[in-house]
């Protein structure tokens, strides 16, 4: 058997030039893929004097040993590079079928440096990359049309398009990458570092065979894998209602918020839920290459052309949070900011915020170009929007964020985000678990490093791997099963396997060895998450990040007077206490240890954070 090595395609932007490096089965041993090899693969480029916008920066693509593979649930891949954002750790996981068409091709990741002098876009078939003007696409095609129009020009429409809308033209630090049917890169501001390039487009082609080291012993599992996961109760509830179906649970627990994260109730819920997409504007389903779980929406409103209905995220950004109750409206806006390349949660955050201090007065019309920003009002959200992308008016503060928007208008306390990335839609007042999630997150509030508000609402536990369930409001005596699951979400990560795919630690480790050949434990896979995560912590210590920025937004930290979470707010300071303990994290400084870094075979990078 040969090694199991990456194949990864360098762009040289300002040359033109190309070339293929190998990455080492020792490497992928100790990263396996996505975005922990990309944080070893990028580490010499970061640092801190490094401008995310300029030619130096690199911007990564890179998937997973499973991905485009048979199954389950692998058509994900991942985008990295300093985040415009946070100028931290940036990276941005998206599913739908361009990672595996671009293993199909030939190659396994792009690293793509330099700037081009006219815009262009890349097309890469059968191991072979061209550079093709996009001036024709630059500033007149949105997402959608820009995939539409080089799939024509090839006359093929099985060529996969990642590209990049205005916004990402227009450097927005909230600008994403989007693929086939709306799947976005959303979060860190990707889309900007791909718009700084002069780059409108990726677009790749392949038949080319992807490399499994045991191929019968893993057709055979995938197939039986394949069988568990469409028969799951996850799995049925996600294809049936889709993402959104949770909404009515999350409002019920107090861990939906309303109205920019200062109420805990929303009368009109039930309105907008994935269970009311399902029943009135529901067309088909839509899935993700190698997924039997098939949890896109498309939909039909009064237009009677179908559309990608909104997932959990967007329809509480566009909903709930900002007080509107009309579903077709949701979708119209979730569509706005997916045309222009626009990550909703931000974009939808940062409206939240802008009711807010009109709400209160603080922001008047003189402020807004004289639109109203009134709760429960989709025409001005969507004017908003249209003036964010295109850096007009009050949409050039807009488009900074959230947290240059309250300092604009002197309340730095009332923006919801940790470290200039907008917060989640899901509260830790209604499952505490979410509250170290966002405060210790690689890349900013997030999610998705950390599912653990499935573990804290659904009991979705990994007793294999010791993640097991507390109470939602549990405090202290759940820190250690937090940073397991951050450890284990982090090597899943590298696979870069779907969240939603509810598949056994079992499992999971049989796929990776079968597929790369390699002869890993659990307890590997997760000593591989958590190596990663602290990799990715020198990182951000090596760009600034200090123990001030494992925070909490002071909004997130009020107790609610109804709901679900009435009265609780999670005890943070003990928990982030125990947490640095628990990862062998300086209380003073935040930083790793060297002993937990020699551990962890991270030696090499402790001179970097801790030579001062």
């Amino acid at each position: 058997m040969q090694d199991f090595v990456f194949r990864i395609l360098n762009i040289d932007l300002n040359s033109g030039s190309s070339k293929l490096e190998l990455i080492t089965a020792e490497e992928m041993r100790a990263y396996l893929g996505g975005p922990n090899l990309g944080a070893h693969m990028l580490y010499p480029f970061l640092t801190q004097d490094l401008d995310p916008l300029s030619p130096e920066a690199p911007l990564l693509f890179l998937t997973g040993p499973l991905t485009g593979t048979t199954g389950p649930a692998v058509g994900r891949y991942v985008v990295c590079a300093k985040s415009p954002a946070t100028h931290l750790w940036g990276e941005s996981n998206v599913g739908g079928h361009f990672g595996p068409e671009l293993r199909w091709a030939g190659y396994d990741g792009l690293l793509i440096t330099g700037a081009a002098d006219e815009p262009v876009y890349l097309f890469i078939r059968e191991g072979e990359v061209e550079i093709r003007s996009a001036s024709h696409l630059w500033g007149n095609c949105d997402t959608y049309e820009t995939q539409e129009r080089i799939k024509d020009e090839f006359d093929d429409r099985l060529i996969r398009v990642a590209c990049i809308g205005l916004a990402g033209e227009n450097t927005l630090p909230i600008a994403g990458i989007l693929c086939d049917h709306g799947r976005a890169a959303g979060r860190t501001g990707m889309g900007a570092v791909m718009g700084s390039k002069c780059l409108k487009a990726v677009a790749v082609r392949g038949n080319g065979p992807i490399p499994v080291a045991r191929e019968e012993e893993f057709k055979r599992l995938r197939s039986q894998a394949n069988i568990a996961l469409r028969d799951d109760n996850f799995s049925r509830a996600a294809r049936e209602v889709g993402s959104a179906g949770i909404m009515d649970y999350m409002h019920y627990l107090g861990e939906m918020p309303t109205r920019y994260f200062t109420m805990a109730t929303y009368l009109g819920v039930l309105n907008v839920s994935g269970t009311i997409v399902a029943e009135t504007i529901l067309s088909r389903v839509s899935a993700c290459h190698g997924c039997v779980i098939a949890c896109g929406r498309v939909v039909k409103i009064s237009d009677g052309i179908n559309r990608k209905g909104p997932e959990y995220e967007t329809t509480v950004g566009f909903g709930p949070n900002l007080g509107i109750d009309d579903i077709s409206a949701i979708t119209m806006l979730g569509e706005v900011c997916d045309r222009y390349g626009m990550d909703t949660i931000s974009s939808s955050n940062i409206l939240g915020l802008a009711y807010l201090l009109y709400d209160e007065g603080l922001l008047t019309q003189a402020d807004t170009d004289g639109i109203p920003l009134l709760w429960g009002d989709p025409e001005s959200a969507e004017q908003m929007l249209h003036k964010m992308a295109r850096r007009e008016g009050i949409g050039e503060l807009l488009a900074q964020g959230s947290k240059a928007v309250a300092e604009h208008f002197h309340v730095p306390e009332m923006a919801v985000q940790v470290n200039n990335l907008e917060v989640p839609y899901h509260d830790p007042r209604g499952s505490s678990g979410s509250a170290l999630v966002y405060a210790t997150s690689p890349r900013g509030a997030c999610h998705n490093q950390s599912d653990y508000f499935l573990v804290d609402t659904y009991g979705q536990t990994f007793e294999e791997v010791g993640i097991d369930f507390y109470s939602r409001h549990a405090g202290v005596e759940k820190v250690e099963n937090i940073a397991r699951h951050q450890d284990w979400r982090t090597m899943w990560n590298s696979l870069v396997l779907c969240y939603f795919a509810n598949v056994s630690p079992e499992t999971v480790l049989d796929l990776v060895n079968h597929v790369t050949g390699f002869e890993y434990s659990l307890e590997e896979l997760l000593e591989l998450g958590e190596r990663s995560w602290n990799l990715k912590r020198i990182i951000n210590h090596r760009l600034g990040l200090t123990r001030a920025n494992d925070r909490l937004p002071d909004q997130l930290l009020k107790p609610f007077t109804d709901g679900g979470s009435e009265g609780y707010v999670p005890p943070f300071d003990e928990m982030l206490a125990a947490y640095y303990k628990i990862r062998g994290w300086d209380p003073k400084t935040g930083k790793p240890i060297p002993e937990r870094l020699q551990k962890l075979g991270l030696q090499e990078y402790i001179r970097d954070i801790w030579s001062e």
